[in-house]
């Protein structure tokens, strides 16, 4: 068959003793026709290519043309250009950073993104997880190799993403055991003795997230009504040399003219994230008395004093540090005697109280700053307190004598069954 002018495939023999294939799969950047080529050493091999290239181009599979990405150059590529905030949040963007630049840019950062196999992933996973890496860890590698082709696949730089084959790492699942209302009570005790006291206490009792707690300034909060509005999240700070690396130092927090590479605050995690909550009477005399001495703080200050109107503040007024809060969270749990935890532990204890209370789950949801209901299963807990009530509850029913079921009305009229012998 010779060539054809009217965009057709073609498929001739060559002078080089080989069939070529030619196909017409879209058009390049400049309008001119993308025609791609194919050859092998028989007219049916070079066919079979052929008709394989155009079921590629009239399913929209076709990769574009040019040299092909390297995980390394497309992620690079993905994390500069693409998702970069404020296409998604600060939190979100650094997950994806570090995912993409510690672990998966060294590890398979030379293979070609069109050449990359589920295989390739699956046995970077295991490396990782044998060298230490906790499975949470690998599954978020996972995740953004995964984000990243997806980007890739719909800009027909590949045609498939192999991340969307490979088998992702389990998340090894534990139970939080939430602390306990006489170990809350314990905390919020030991807290009196400390700095920023309410701000436990708005963790434990309202299940604010650190950056929402942070991120809190006092025009966010009515103690005359008695609630606060919660419209923003403190980012942990990042930081650069101001110095041109002249100060010695090797990080660029500790340059003395170090400049920031993010914004204080951010957005909230989600749209639901943004919500007015209900504060207690004890918690509203707390705060105000947390008040009265922030007041009494910027006093001593004086010119030092920072008016930056957070709620929480360092003694001189500024932002107080994520990395400084959880410190001071760790610190509180020693004091109080209470055992060892995270700081998220706090949010997940606040849920459970929602749940002890029998708050209805809708209601849940706005105070804890949810957007689906599957984040209830998450957080709240079956503790041993609730077990024992249930437990009650059951043997109250199976086992109480008969009189009493007929005096309670029990609509069948059976009686309860009696106790064993």
């Amino acid at each position: 068959m010779g060539r054809k002018s009217n965009g057709e495939s073609s498929i001739y023999e060559g002078s080089d003793g080989y069939w070529h294939g030619r196909v017409t799969v879209g058009t390049k950047d400049d309008g001119s026709p993308d025609r791609r080529h194919v050859q092998a050493l028989t007219r049916p091999e070079v066919a079979k290519k052929v008709a394989k290239l155009e079921q590629e181009r009239d399913a929209g599979k076709v990769r574009k043309t040019g040299k092909a990405w390297t995980v390394e150059k497309w992620l690079n590529h993905w994390l500069e250009n693409i998702v970069a905030p404020p296409a998604i949040t600060e939190n979100a963007f650094s997950a994806y950073e570090v995912a993409a630049r510690v672990h998966l840019i060294p590890g398979i950062g030379k293979h070609r993104i069109d050449k990359l196999e589920p295989e390739h992933l699956e046995k970077f996973y295991r490396k990782m997880i044998r060298e230490g890496a906790k499975s949470s860890r690998a599954h978020q590698v996972h995740r953004t190799i995964r984000a990243a082709l997806n980007i890739a696949v719909r800009r027909k730089h590949i045609t498939e993403n192999p991340a969307l084959l490979a088998h992702a790492p389990k998340i090894e699942d534990f139970e939080v055991e939430p602390y306990t209302v006489d170990e809350v009570k314990k905390l919020l005790e030991a807290a009196q003795a400390r700095r920023n006291s309410a701000r436990w206490a708005i963790a434990l009792a309202l299940g604010l997230r650190q950056g929402e707690a942070l991120g809190l300034r006092w025009a966010d909060v009515n103690l005359d009504v008695g609630t606060l509005n919660v419209r923003r999240s403190r980012l942990r700070p990042r930081w650069k040399h101001g110095c041109a690396d002249s100060c010695g130092r090797k990080l660029g927090g500790h340059c003395p003219q170090r400049v920031p590479l993010r914004k204080e605050t951010a957005g909230t995690k989600s749209r639901a994230g943004t919500r007015g909550i209900g504060l207690p009477d004890e918690l509203v005399t707390l705060l105000e008395q947390h008040r009265a001495t922030q007041g009494r703080e910027r006093q001593r200050a004086a010119q030092l004093w920072t008016e930056s109107g957070y709620v929480f503040t360092t003694p001189t007024g500024g932002p107080l540090n994520p990395r400084t809060d959880y410190t001071e969270w760790k610190r509180l749990l020693k004091a109080a005697g209470v055992p060892d935890g995270r700081l998220h532990d706090a949010r997940h204890t606040a849920a459970t109280v929602l749940l002890l209370l029998g708050v209805a789950e809708r209601t849940v949801m706005g105070i804890m700053g949810w957007s689906n209901t599957a984040m209830a299963a998450k957080y709240q807990h079956i503790t041993a307190a609730i077990r024992r009530d249930v437990a009650q509850r059951v043997g109250g029913l199976l086992w109480r004598p008969a009189e009493a079921a007929d005096e309670s009305g029990d609509e069948d009229g059976t009686a309860a069954v009696p106790v064993p012998a």
